[in-house]
């Protein structure tokens, strides 16, 4: 490369340039000041209230890139709660509660019901890791969840035993959080903005699995279905999960009677109990080898 090759970049690029900043020999009153700091490496300067939109930006490119990089052409979402013990911790929690209240020890039976969705998750992940399948030389169907505890470590351990990688959209929150051992670590995000976390779940995503969950939950599988049903998304699986669940907590029905949705609009969704049903919709929604 020489200073008169026609292709060669003129300016040195961002890195180099923070490298010269680094052996810069002088130190000096000035150099030291932040004020002195390249605005890109400016943590501080990163964090101000003006800079929110800047780093709305960054959040939406930096896993764009990064998942694009890693040749994820679409995933499978999997929502659910972040409560429902695997099938080998269902007996711990009901255990746990026996010394409690009436309520507690009610509460930590239904949630010790639900572990057979934990098991559904994790079979779903690992059938449809199995399968591999690749297009325009992309992974397809990439296991995604929100990176956390309960239905999503199942869904990412399941793709995990089919020996595939998965990705982990985790977020930051007041309490302590941390990604789920079997999220893959180069495909583990994390978050700022639940705006921006909620938008790169769909960006990729082909099918939705929704589990029995709490607010999260919900408010994941209902922004989903208004942006369906608004025709600003268009349709893809949306498989939920446990019919008895959700008819208890929500009824869907008598939001079409009440007439502020469609009865069309219940068919947004796909009920399944099984990892097969839900597998079976997907196929036959894309047409593909079952």
């Amino acid at each position: 490369m020489t200073e008169k090759d026609l292709m060669d970049r003129r300016f040195y690029p961002a890195r180099q340039e923070a490298r010269f900043s680094d052996d810069c020999p002088e130190c000096t009153p000035q150099t030291q000041h932040p004020a002195y700091k390249l605005a890109f490496r400016d943590t501080e300067f990163l964090l101000r209230e003006e800079l929110r939109p800047i780093r709305f930006q960054l959040e939406l490119l930096k896993p764009e890139m990064l998942l694009d990089e890693a040749r994820v052409g679409s995933t499978l979402v999997m929502y659910g709660s972040a409560r429902i013990p695997s099938p080998e911790k269902a007996q711990a929690k009901i255990d746990a509660a026996k010394d409690g209240s009436e309520y507690d020890q009610k509460v930590a039976q239904r949630l010790a019901e639900k572990a057979k969705y934990y098991h559904e998750a994790y079979t779903l992940a690992r059938l449809v890791s199995e399968k591999a399948i690749i297009e325009d030389g992309k992974r397809q169907f990439v296991i995604c969840s929100g990176g956390g505890p309960s239905i999503m470590e199942a869904a990412n351990r399941g793709a995990s035993d089919a020996g595939a990688e998965s990705i982990g959209l985790n977020i930051v929150l007041p309490h302590e959080q941390a990604p789920n051992a079997y999220v893959t670590p180069y495909l583990s995000l994390n978050f700022h903005y639940f705006a921006l976390r909620k938008m790169h779940f769909l960006l990729r995503a082909r099918a939705v699995a929704v589990f029995p969950g709490g607010f999260g939950t919900f408010d994941e599988l209902f922004e989903l279905l208004t942006l369906i049903q608004t025709g600003k998304m268009r349709a893809l699986p949306i498989l939920l999960f446990g019919k008895e669940f959700w008819n208890r907590v929500i009824n869907f029905e008598a939001i079409a009677e009440e007439g502020t949705i469609s009865p069309k609009d219940l068919e947004l969704f796909h009920w399944c109990e099984t990892a097969d049903e839900a597998w079976e919709h997907i196929a036959g929604f894309y047409e593909l080898e079952r």
